[in-house]
């Protein structure tokens, strides 16, 4: 192992290290239920707030946003600004009235609304639906940056980081994870903000141009290996020769002609120094297209694309299950308010750094193009740009980052999973939690082994649409519309959560060709949220409209006590049976 190998290797390990210490010393007093799962209400907005952008900045954040930007170039935009917008909308629809359920589950709030078990159990399964498609992305990303950082099997960094996370959630659960996640936000915010400081230094002094007519062009002598098939589109072949398959044809030392070609897997491509940069087909292939907004996110029909992830990201945090069990960990609806404020200030603050790294991705590691992958542009990003002892410190301070981004999403979806499973399947003691916790961490590991990869913030966009079709439409009508029945809402989950899974699951296994129909199948399925969010909202109108004789009684009641402040004594606090 080289100097860098080292230094990224201790890097990770005290992060590793780090996480486990604090969540052992942050769970030492975990004792009962209520401690487990909502960490027995007492976590104040500010810490809550911290510990939430920990938690929500997950993998797709730290490495994927970068990526995108550095691959797509403005659309790409939208994923950022989503992910933080979908705060505005829980602050101004959710927060306070979630908290004022007393609620400590979805599966709980959706009992208590509609005075409905099988409203429960419905919800139940989609909470751990989401979570487990949520929990895969981030195992196979943790796997593909520990084999880029540390040369080791994918396997062995998803197995790892999956562990780290049952330790840390069997140990104290919500109170042990708190502590984590508020510290991982401070170690991911100075991971991704002094590389990009730097890089922007660096920037500054070359007085390279970004938006010029031309491809971006590589500065020494690189090799690309091409590990899945991939179409690339060669705008000007100089420089670019190629050995492995072409277009179905085998060619050794042979110029790459100008035009599409799909390479396959394990085919080599050699760039000169100077030469300019093969895309991938679909992405802006010069500078001024990189710049210009409306040419979608590859493929066809990139307005619908656009719209699509704006509904799923501006909607989808509010159905997301461990975002919201974190506002159960508020005393009372008013500090849950001030908390998802609290949480818009710093993910805004954060998300300066990824379009930072993601417009310096394009000048620096452009050969991340070719492969259509670009979630490796921040690990590689400082060491390319900088060289010697100063790139690999960068490099060493990234990959503690990126490791963290990895925990500390993960460790909040188990808590979700866990506290889902133990309190509606399980007894819901506190031996039960920890028997949940471990079985809803080893079947995304296993299931992470299995499933094909997505680019991180591709996947994590169409888990953000199974959210936005199901667990959404219960929240938001459930808190602001008296008409929602149980029939209503099981009816709306089940349509919302198998029209969006089912088009998650064939976007995964790329199992829909991109050129039937027009493309429209292809992009819906990559993009549903467009369709499934309307159909999931609108089923449950209907069906509960078609149901008025189930409306649940004291329904007056359970309104105030979600909308009626604190003050005047209305509320409630459900917990669950020690």
């Amino acid at each position: 192992m080289n100097g860098s190998g080292i230094l990224n290797a201790v890097a990770v390990l005290l992060a590793a290290v780090i996480t486990i210490a604090v969540g052992i010393y942050g769970g030492r007093r975990s004792r009962t239920t209520s401690d487990f799962l909502v960490a027995s209400r007492s976590v104040g907005s500010r810490a809550n707030a911290t510990a939430i952008t920990g938690e929500y900045l997950s993998a797709a954040s730290f490495l994927g946003v970068a990526g995108y930007v550095a691959k797509y170039g403005a659309d790409a935009l939208w994923y950022p600004v989503g992910f933080t917008a979908g705060y505005l909308g829980l602050l101004m629809f959710v927060a306070a009235p979630l908290r004022r359920s007393g609620a400590y589950t979805v599966p709980d709030f959706a009992e208590f609304r509609l005075s409905s078990h099988r409203a429960r159990t419905a919800a139940m399964l989609v909470v751990v639906l989401i979570c487990v498609l949520y929990l895969i992305p981030q195992f196979q990303g943790a796997g593909q940056a520990l084999h880029i950082l540390l040369d080791i099997p994918p396997w062995v960094g998803a197995v790892g980081v999956g562990t780290i996370v049952i330790i840390n959630v069997v140990s104290g659960g919500m109170r042990s994870i708190t502590f984590v996640q508020a510290i991982q936000y401070w170690l991911k915010l100075t991971a991704i903000a002094i590389p990009a400081l730097v890089l922007l230094a660096v920037f500054a002094g070359d007085r390279s141009d970004l938006g010029g007519p031309a491809p971006p062009r590589v500065s020494t002598a690189t090799t690309v290996d091409i590990t899945v098939d991939v179409a690339v589109e060669v705008t000007d072949p100089q420089g670019v020769t190629v050995d492995g398959r072409v277009d179905e044809d085998d060619v050794r030392g042979q110029v790459l002609g100008a035009g599409t070609h799909t390479l396959g897997a394990g085919t080599t491509l050699t760039l000169d120094a100077g030469a300019a940069t093969p895309v991938v087909t679909g992405a802006p292939a010069t500078g001024t297209e990189w710049l210009t907004s409306g040419r979608g996110l590859g493929g066809g029909h990139p307005l619908y694309q656009v719209l699509s992830l704006i509904v799923a990201t501006f909607l989808g945090t509010m159905g997301l299950p461990h975002v919201l069990v974190r506002f159960y960990t508020n005393p009372d609806g008013r500090s849950a308010r001030r908390t998802a404020l609290t949480v818009i200030a710093l993910l805004s603050l954060f998300y300066l750094f990824p379009l930072v790294l993601g417009v310096f991705a394009r000048l620096y590691v452009p050969e991340l193009l070719i492969t259509g992958n670009a979630d490796a542009a921040v690990l590689l990003m400082p060491a390319a740009a900088i060289g010697g002892i100063g790139g690999q410190l960068l490099a060493a301070l990234v990959a503690a980052g990126a490791v963290a981004a990895f925990l500390a999403t993960s460790s909040g979806l188990l808590v979700s999973v866990a506290g889902a499973l133990s309190t509606d399947v399980l007894r819901g003691r506190v031996r039960d939690f920890r028997l949940a916790a471990v079985i809803g961490g080893v079947i995304p590991i296993v299931l992470s082994l299995a499933a094909a990869s997505l680019e991180l913030s591709r996947t994590v966009g169409l888990v953000f649409a199974v959210s936005a079709s199901t667990l959404c439409p219960l929240l938001v009508l459930g808190i602001w519309w008296r008409g929602l029945t149980a029939p209503g809402a099981i009816a709306g989950l089940l349509v919302g959560g198998v029209s969006s899974g089912l088009a998650t699951s064939l976007a995964i296994a790329r199992a829909v060709p991109g050129d039937a129909l027009g493309g429209w199948p292809a992009i819906i399925v990559g993009y549903p949220a467009a369709v499934t969010v309307p159909l999931g909202f609108v089923t449950m109108i209907v069906v509960s409209l078609a149901t008025r004789h189930a409306l649940p009684t004291g329904l007056s009641r359970t309104f105030a006590r979600m909308h009626v402040p604190e003050r005047l004594g209305m509320g409630i606090e459900r917990l669950p049976k020690e």
